[in-house]
């Protein structure tokens, strides 16, 4: 099978089973696992930020962030299109009892206007208080679209002037940093906390990692603790983690490669309508004559290609370490004979 659902199906590969076979390791939670401690303070350091902390999944370390920087009564704005809305189970709701307040943006992608026009008068009862900024980079949603680092640095200016708490959901922003070529400490500048996942284009099998000042740092191992987070001798996965950061950064490039291949093989095919503008290595397609996506994707499956339904009409691929050139090539054949 081509499998194509997520980014998050790849197995790891050699030298990075062997690099977690060999980790050191220790209790995590009395702070005495040397693996989670050496990548915690590499993450750290790549962006420029004074702590982070090690979890089982990106949605804990943005529901952790929500967490930390709101309170009930307050009001979280993002894109309606989020990560953080969208797909971690009402937790804005459940775990922080916070509003959220959700704006409609190019493709995820939000500014510092809109922002502004829609942070709540604090001295109006009526309303809860704005408190916190959420932007997702890539947008997975927008067909892993990238943010304009100008457009950033608006929004953070923003937020400071308006003393909101500013996070990023960066479940691929390794990708939108290969893509950019931007310095990752200019993000650990602007931003008051952000999530990376290692187990997306990375290719580790589990784990993310929040990013901020070591007082926030501090207040997510709390939650996290609270959340049921707290592991032990986990640095087998965070031997994962190191790995990645140092070997499967760079061959990003590969993965963007071939997705734009299948969107300029997709594109003029009859049963597509159209084809989002391709960036990373998300391939985000709509069907023609109101063709429903579920159909399709079973269609597909048929045909030993796995995909997933992005909506009633709209159908997502997705490359990653495992999908390799014949791959490529297989795939766009069978594209074609549709």
């Amino acid at each position: 099978m081509i499998d194509l659902r997520s980014d998050t199906i790849t197995q790891p590969t050699t030298g990075m089973k062997e690099a977690m076979m060999a980790a050191p390791v220790g209790d995590d939670v009395f702070g005495e696992d040397p693996t989670i401690n050496a990548l915690e303070q590499k993450a750290a350091d790549f962006f420029g930020m004074e702590s982070a902390i090690f979890c089982p999944s990106g949605t804990m370390t943005n529901q952790i962030a929500i967490r930390v920087h709101t309170a009930p009564h307050t009001e979280v704005i993002c894109d309606e299109k989020s990560h953080i809305y969208l797909y971690e189970g009402g937790g804005i709701a459940y775990n922080s009892f916070a509003s959220v307040r959700l704006l409609h943006g190019d493709r995820g992608r939000i500014t510092a206007d809109m922002i502004q026009d829609n942070i709540n008068n604090p001295d109006d009862v009526h309303a809860p208080i704005s408190t916190l900024v959420s932007l997702e980079n890539t947008m997975n949603k927008g067909g892993g679209c990238v943010y304009d680092f100008k457009e950033i640095e608006k929004i953070s200016s923003l937020c400071k002037d308006k003393n909101l708490k500013l996070h990023l959901d960066g479940a691929r922003l390794f990708n939108a940093l290969v893509a950019t070529d931007d310095d990752p400490k200019k993000y650990g500048k602007h931003f008051d906390t952000i999530s990376i996942c290692l187990s997306k284009g990375l290719g580790c099998p589990v784990g993310s990692l929040l990013l901020g000042t070591q007082e926030d740092i501090k207040k997510a191992r709390r939650v996290r603790k609270v959340l049921g987070g707290g592991m032990r001798q986990a640095g087998f996965l965070a031997a994962a983690g190191i790995y990645a950061l140092d070997h499967n950064i760079k061959r990003l490039e590969d993965d963007h490669i071939r997705a734009k291949a299948i969107a300029e093989a997709l594109d003029g095919l009859k049963f597509v309508d159209s084809v989002m503008p391709v960036e990373t290595n998300i391939v985000i397609f709509k069907l023609a004559n109101n063709a429903l996506s579920v159909d399709f994707v079973n269609k597909l499956k048929q045909k030993g290609i796995l995909a997933v339904p992005f909506g009633k009409l709209d159908v997502r691929f997705v490359t990653h370490l495992d999908f390799d050139d014949d791959m490529l090539e297989d795939l766009i054949k069978k594209l074609k004979a549709i």
